[in-house]
């Protein structure tokens, strides 16, 4: 019993020293500087399994047409090639800037259910540059985002396209993740 309350105490005391150090500002929190092996990995998994709990399993409500995959090529240019790159430009300006690095979706495609994309785009992901997007977007936006993502290897030429048209003016400026 004196084993199992000494072991109890040890861990509190081990918590409290890495609070204390966290608050001290010993941990460093700049952007520029890559997170740890351990960081990255804990982190990863952490928010992965908080997607996975908290997502409502609900089935993309938006057909893959030419449509939809324009639309969401277009809103995909306007609010996230800065951070995830798109066909023209593979890697996104932003790509050597973020910590933790912002996934480049067209050499890394997004693979989680598209119920998880949603609910990722709605909400955003705390502690790095991704935002939560409904109070921008709505909701038929957000699932032509997650259709656009999944669909990004089989695009129509309507779709590619929008990547060679300039930009509206002010579009970059307005949003950008």
């Amino acid at each position: 019993m004196k084993g199992f309350l000494f072991g109890i105490l040890a861990v509190i005391l081990i918590l409290a020293v890495g609070l204390v150090f966290a608050l001290l500002g010993f941990v460093n929190m700049r952007a520029d500087n890559p997170p740890s092996r351990l960081e990255a990995a804990i982190a990863g998994r952490a928010s992965d399994a908080s997607v996975m709990r908290a997502a409502t399993k609900v089935a993309n409500p938006v057909a893959a047409d030419e449509t939809n995959l324009v639309a969401g090529a277009r809103l995909y240019r306007e609010h996230c090639t800065l951070c995830h790159g798109d066909p023209v430009h593979p890697k996104a300006p932003l790509s050597d800037s973020l910590n933790p690095p912002a996934p480049q979706f067209m050499d890394d495609k997004a693979d989680m259910p598209e119920h998880q994309n949603f609910f990722i785009l709605q909400h955003g992901i705390r502690w790095t540059a991704m935002p939560g997007w409904k109070n921008v977007l709505s909701d038929q936006q957000l699932w032509q985002l997650v259709t656009f993502l999944s669909h990004m290897s089989e695009l129509p030429p309507a779709a590619k396209q929008v990547f060679s048209e300039p930009a509206a003016q002010g579009q970059l400026a307005s949003g950008s993740h």
